[in-house]
């Protein structure tokens, strides 16, 4: 892990947007200085295609994006935070840049020139797939109906607003002989799922993989960038899906190398269940998305939970592989995606493997088709996202070899199976053939686990929204607190630089509206009441009935402009009724005015007594879970807006632009946990320990309590309403650390630790569910 950097104490991500340029972030940095961050994260800045509200459509790594200020702009916000004390984190996209021959000069050069190319060894391009042309699958519809609207002219190909550069000798050619002469061939925009030469971003053909893995790719692509590092405009880097990289650790190897191991440098890598991040990796950890999971998971009720997907099942009537049960709802998830929407990289792994075959007299004779099936069936049982340079047998293993053998009806074809799984594991040599093969595999890999798990099974088995997040298990949505407090201490151990967050641009709900859900799981019976009271409001099927009411209890008010595209991206992303590709325009139409007639229209929130009485408990949910986060071992990185209550839903609603809002309860907590961070930076960086602190009494399972170093003390109510219904706190006490502590979030009371002082948790928690206590000096 690099060691020449010094990390944050707490970054704060800005979404940047031709809307908010650096010059709009620069006029925040007062405020956002004021809250105690030390960094601004900011999203890409690097040249994207124009009007991007994301910025991860990268088109020239060269420069800083004209849109946002430009070069000029970044140094005036860097100069601008340093005199506030604050430094810039950026967002670095090394593994895609935008499918715009117009925009991406690199795509643009190669499509011109052919392989010959020297920008062709950027892309992860089969021209043998093509015969010797790159499909590009931008038409709206097939070719021969679209034909009379292309236009050639100025050394281009054009089409509504569309630019496609011409092989040089070809401009005077009839336009179908035109057509056949390129390196490419325009196509449908279906053909993409089939046909696609090209590795891309997951599924979306819009983003071409890059290939920092070569030398002369990875210095032109991030020069700029580490040019920035060196002038020390650029701390922090967070690296985004390391995953889709042929060789993270390489390329993380390159990047620290290239930047001197000055930066403090997280990576966007998904945990899955007791995943470690690999120890070789030189970083400082992760973004926080394993965090996050602790966190909500530690405030989720597991028995309410349970009884939840009870009601849940009896109430959808789903099959068990369609959103009855979370196992085998993913497991066909994964069989769709990677036989429907990932064909045309299970097609490139397949032809590779044929090569590879064909080539050793020791390989001959497996079929196209078994080695396509062994590919499948062995992408399907990686239990997480991706294997990589060490430990892929314990991903790989023997048992999803068997499992994946039962596929087939003849034992001698079951072989492929043994051949894939080698060739995926390096196990059969090293030759240009076999590092492509085994690292297109791993990409395949984490594309399937993001497409089946995040963006349809999550969609598909809802009873408890608030763990269907980003890195979560929407089978085993709670953690036990001994579970949290080896995560933390495991943490404080071996990655005390990591990231924590609990909202991001890529949350599916923000932090605020899954403390609402989950408080849901305390208390099954007023869930299923309130569903019982808005029964009048007719839905086009029972499961968007209780994924719609859900999402609106969770955003807390009516609000169709908000709720209608979320929750019509959620019936397009479980592709049960409709689908992205597949659209069923009636039953869309009937999903949007459902929203707008129930969830868009009815404040479920207040639909009966109690359901407005649960609102003091989503409170105390909200902030027990933000005060954890912010004094965790770790980095907490506060997204925009969430230093006051923040509800927001499914990007594009989370990402709209930063603006400075009032003050409200949280903010206090905030600026009071972020102050002590910077002033006490030893209590919780490298060098700082984390210790579980245990209540003691009849209500100790509902008081989550740990110590900073001995200098802080952060105590948070868990369960607030379970712990109402049993009587409250009673004689349940807290033992603090010896010493005497002031409670920073009022600088009026002050407590007594050690053996003989115990501290009442009804005393501790009079004022508002959470205590932070700092140690009193002198």
């Amino acid at each position: 892990m690099t060691s020449s950097f010094v990390a944050p104490t707490a970054t704060y991500r800005l979404q940047l947007q031709p809307e908010f340029p650096f010059a709009a972030a620069e006029r925040a940095v007062p405020h956002l200085a004021g809250l105690g961050v030390s960094h601004l994260h900011l999203s890409p800045v690097l040249e994207a295609v124009p009007g991007s509200h994301h910025g991860y459509d990268v088109t020239d790594h060269r420069s800083v994006r004209a849109e946002l200020g430009g070069e000029e702009g970044l140094r005036a916000l860097a100069a601008t935070a340093r005199a506030h004390g604050l430094g810039l984190v950026v967002d670095l996209v090394p593994n895609h840049m935008a499918a715009s021959p117009r925009h991406n000069h690199a795509l643009r050069a190669v499509l011109r020139d052919g392989p010959d190319s020297p920008y062709a060894r950027w892309f992860d391009i089969d021209w043998r797939a093509g015969d010797g042309r790159v499909l590009l699958p931008v038409l709206p519809a097939r070719l021969p109906e679209v034909r009379d609207r292309l236009r050639v002219s100025g050394g281009a190909l054009h089409l509504d607003g569309q630019e496609f550069p011409l092989r040089p000798g070809t401009e005077g050619l009839p336009l179908d002989e035109l057509l056949d002469a390129q390196w490419y061939r325009l196509g449908w925009w279906r053909l993409a799922r089939t046909e696609l030469g090209y590795r891309r971003f997951f599924t979306v053909s819009e983003l071409i993989g890059v290939r920092v893995e070569d030398p002369d790719v990875f210095a032109a692509s991030h020069g700029k960038i580490v040019e920035l590092v060196r002038d020390g405009v650029i701390e922090g880097l967070r690296i985004d899906h390391p995953d889709g990289l042929a060789d993270p650790q390489g390329y993380l190897e390159d990047l620290a190398a290239a930047t001197g191991g000055r930066c403090w440098t997280v990576v966007e890598k998904i945990l899955t269940g007791p995943e470690a991040l690999p120890t070789a990796w030189p970083v400082a950890g992760t973004t926080g998305y394993d965090a996050l999971r602790h966190l909500d998971g530690v405030f989720t009720d597991p028995e309410g939970a349970a009884e939840l997907a009870d009601v849940y099942r009896g109430f959808v009537g789903k099959a068990a592989d369609r959103g009855g049960q979370w196992e085998a709802t993913e497991r066909r998830a994964a069989y769709e995606v990677v036989g429907h929407d990932l064909a045309a990289e299970t097609a490139a792994l397949t032809r590779i493997a044929e090569r590879i075959c064909a080539a050793d007299p020791a390989l001959r004779d497996h079929a196209p088709w078994a080695l396509r099936t062994a590919i499948r069936e062995l992408l399907v049982r990686v239990p997480v996202y991706r294997p990589y340079r060490t430990g892929g047998e314990e991903v790989l293993t023997p048992e999803a070899a068997r499992g994946a053998k039962a596929a087939f009806a003849v034992p001698e074809e079951a072989a492929a199976v043994d051949v894939v799984r080698d060739l995926a594991l390096g196990a059969l040599g090293d030759g240009p053939e076999h590092r492509a093969f085994r690292a297109r595999f791993a990409q395949t890999s984490s594309a399937l686990r993001a497409k089946s798990v995040e963006d349809r099974a999550f969609y598909r088995y809802t009873p408890l929204l608030s763990a269907n997040e980003v890195g979560g298990d929407a089978g085993r949505p709670a953690v036990p607190v001994e579970e949290f407090h080896a995560y933390c201490l495991r943490i404080a151990r071996d990655w005390p630089g990591t990231g924590t967050v609990l909202s991001t641009h890529d949350t599916k709900r923000s932090s605020d509206v899954r403390a609402a859900i989950a408080v849901l799981s305390q208390c099954p019976e007023v869930w299923a009441e309130l569903l019982g009271e808005v029964a009048g409001v007719p839905a086009p099927d029972a499961h968007v009935a209780w994924t719609a009411w859900q999402t609106a209890f969770g955003f807390g008010a009516p609000d169709a402009d908000r709720l209608t595209p979320a929750i019509l991206k959620s019936v397009r992303e479980a592709g049960l009724r409709t689908s992205w590709t597949e659209p069923d325009a009636e039953y869309e139409r009937a999903v949007a005015e459902f929203a707008a007639a129930g969830p868009g229209r009815i404040p479920l929130r207040g639909a009966s007594e109690a359901a407005f009485a649960l609102e003091p408990h989503i409170r105390a949910h909200a902030l027990g879970v933000l005060l954890a986060q912010l004094t965790m071992p770790g980095v907490p990185e506060l997204y925009q807006n969430t230093e006051r209550e923040y509800r927001a839903l499914v990007d594009p609603d989370n990402r709209a632009p930063f603006a400075v809002g009032a003050d409200d309860d949280r903010t206090a907590l905030v600026r009071a946990a972020l102050r002590l961070r910077r002033e006490r930076p030893e209590a919780f960086g490298a060098g700082g320990t984390y210790t579980p602190l245990r209540a003691e009494g009849p209500a100790s399972a509902h008081c989550l309590a740990f110590a900073r170093s001995g200098e802080v003390v952060t105590a948070v109510t868990r369960l607030p309403l379970r712990l109402a219904r049993a009587g409250g706190w009673q004689d349940t006490e807290l033992v603090l650390p010896d010493g005497r502590w002031e409670d920073l979030l009022d600088g009026v009371r002050e407590f007594t630790g050690g053996p003989a002082s115990e501290t009442k948790a009804a005393e501790l928690f009079a004022e508002r569910p959470v205590a932070l206590l700092a140690r009193i000096h002198g």
